[in-house]
């Protein structure tokens, strides 16, 4: 056991071991005989170990000691617990490993949340501290390569010869343009409504011959001179909501 030299640590640790002494028993590993504070103090080991964990992480240094952050994680155990479907647990084969699964990601996201909120006076939303902490929007930037490189780039290639970028030789194998268009198919069909589709399947050509904005307006019946530009819109439009809603797992083999 790593020493701290905190006085409330110690008493604390002294504490919980003596409550522990007091646990009834378990019996064929059913955590089903202990009440809710019984299972609060069975599982606070569970939330030092934690704590522990993040007391040594970069984003907790010098912002809460070891005491906080376990206080912030039985904060978390104590709602997680009130949260447990008993009849479920009792139908679990491996009842420890199945709340300690489902205790330690709550334990884990309450001392997040806590290290969060005492970082500074600026509150971020939950959902932006989520998107900046996966991969900090890697993920979602191959994912905005992949729609921009099949509906955006066709509109922005260069038409001389002044751009280097397009006189280089593509060497990568090719993809298989029958199975792409069938998943494109279905990811448009998904995220997108009738006219983003149908913009979208004829500018790239999906299952026919590619057409200009102009002859796309003419098409969908869009009236106006400058019905042309709506077109693009729709189209840019459209290929954002492919971005913000489509996984990129689920592009992966295409990047």
């Amino acid at each position: 056991m790593k020493s701290y030299n905190i006085k409330n640590y110690i008493r604390y640790k002294e504490d919980l071991e003596e409550e522990i002494k007091q646990l009834p028993q378990i019996i064929n590993n059913d955590y089903t005989v202990w009440n809710r504070k019984q299972m609060i103090t069975g599982f606070l080991p569970l939330v030092e170990n934690l704590a522990r964990k993040f007391s040594t992480l970069s984003q907790a240094s010098g912002v809460m000691n070891i005491m906080d952050i376990i206080q912030e994680g039985s904060a978390g155990l104590t709602q997680a617990v009130d949260r447990l479907d008993y009849s479920m647990l009792k139908k679990s084969e491996d009842q420890e490993k199945t709340l300690k699964s489902f205790l330690s990601k709550r334990i884990r996201g309450a001392i997040r949340r806590g290290i969060d909120i005492n970082r500074g006076n600026i509150r971020i939303p939950e959902h932006k501290l989520n998107e900046i902490r996966k991969n900090f929007g890697r993920d979602k930037k191959m994912v905005e390569m992949f729609f921009n490189s099949i509906f955006l780039s066709i509109d922005d290639k260069p038409s001389g010869n002044d751009d280097m970028a397009y006189q280089i030789p593509d060497k990568s194998e090719p993809y298989n343009m029958d199975l792409l268009n069938i998943y494109l198919d279905g990811l448009l069909k998904k995220h997108l409504n009738e006219k983003e589709y149908e913009i979208l399947r004829l500018s790239y050509g999906l299952d026919c011959n590619r057409c200009s904005a102009k002859e796309i307006a003419v098409k969908l019946n869009m009236e106006g001179d400058s019905s042309y530009v709506r077109v693009s819109q729709i189209k840019k439009q459209a290929v954002e909501k492919l971005i913000e809603n489509v996984d990129y797992t689920q592009v992966l083999d295409y990047l």
